[in-house]
């Protein structure tokens, strides 16, 4: 088991002030067998009407009505969690329905169907093509050729990108390089290629390379998407459930990793979306995350 400790704070500012319409925050975890929520807090500025629910997927999404005008927004979100991951180390698959090509339950399928279905175009199958270049033979494990797919763009160049948004897999591929968002789409949508049911995963990334008081700091000193938030892959595996691949930093079903969210499409993904009534003028935009395996909840507070 991990606890860790995390601060996300969004903050925009804007010329003037501004009237805000209904915001939508996916910022909290859902509680599970693999992770407990141990204490929570949200803060927010200018104040509002707060709503929690959870959306068609599960996830735990807040609703959030800020009052009155204000030159800026901010919203922060403490967390404590324990993190309690399945490891893959030791597991051995011998059901022929977890080799390729995967075979689903009926039961299963009828649920995951929306996951295996790409949301993209590929009219010329370059990311077909590059997809059934990594396989290894016909029938080998779905496990291990997910494996191997997460190596393959892990090689991939990683390159920061202030704009929002998720580039195309076919933009990723050609430049061999992208964000954490992007990577985590290529696996999505290249896996739903072979009939894989695959889903956009967002959350955080602890980085004992930058947490202080790590003991093993150099250990992780190299993890790419910490201090902001970062995105994955999930893949359902007959017999193993969703498991979580990190193709940015090359982990599976890693305790470093820290899932707030899943949906469809990195669209649906967004930590925090809304919009303003009124001229903004010139608007910023700032992030802070923080992950701590070390101190308690009301040492960030």
């Amino acid at each position: 088991m991990t606890r860790l400790t995390i601060l996300h704070e969004t903050r925009y500012d804007y010329d003037r002030a501004v009237g805000f319409g209904l915001h939508r925050l996916l910022i909290r975890p859902r509680d599970s067998h693999s992770m407990r929520v141990v204490d929570a807090s949200l803060k927010v500025s200018p104040p509002g009407g707060i709503r929690w629910l959870y959306d068609a997927l599960g996830n735990c999404v807040c609703l959030f009505q800020p009052r009155g005008e204000a030159a800026s927004l901010v919203i922060t979100s403490r967390l404590v969690i324990e993190r309690f991951p399945a490891l893959l180390s030791g597991v051995a698959m011998d059901d022929p329905h977890t080799a390729v090509p995967i075979v689903y339950d009926r039961e299963d399928r009828t649920i995951i169907a929306p996951f295996m279905e790409p949301a993209t175009d590929d009219a010329d199958t370059t990311l077909l093509k590059w997809v059934r270049g990594l396989m290894a033979r016909p029938d080998e494990p779905a496990l291990d050729f997910v494996l191997r797919m997460n190596a393959a763009i892990h090689q991939f160049a990683y390159q920061t990108r202030v704009e929002e948004g998720c580039q195309s897999p076919m933009r990723t591929l050609s430049r061999g390089g992208g964000t954490c968002r992007d990577f985590a789409w290529l696996m999505v949508e290249g896996l739903r290629r072979l009939g894989f049911a695959a889903r956009f995963v967002t959350g955080y990334v602890y980085c004992p390379g930058l947490d202080p008081g790590a003991a093993c700091a150099a250990a992780s000193a190299n993890l790419r998407g910490a201090g902001a938030t970062h995105a994955w892959c999930g893949v359902f595996l007959p017999g193993l459930g969703w498991v979580e691949f990190d193709p940015t930093n090359g982990l599976a079903e890693s305790p470093d990793l820290i899932p707030v969210a899943v949906t469809r499409t990195p669209a649906q993904a967004a930590p925090v979306s809304g919009s303003v009534i009124g001229d903004p003028g010139c608007s910023t935009l700032s992030v802070k995350v923080e992950v701590s395996a070390f101190g308690d909840f009301k040492a960030v507070a």
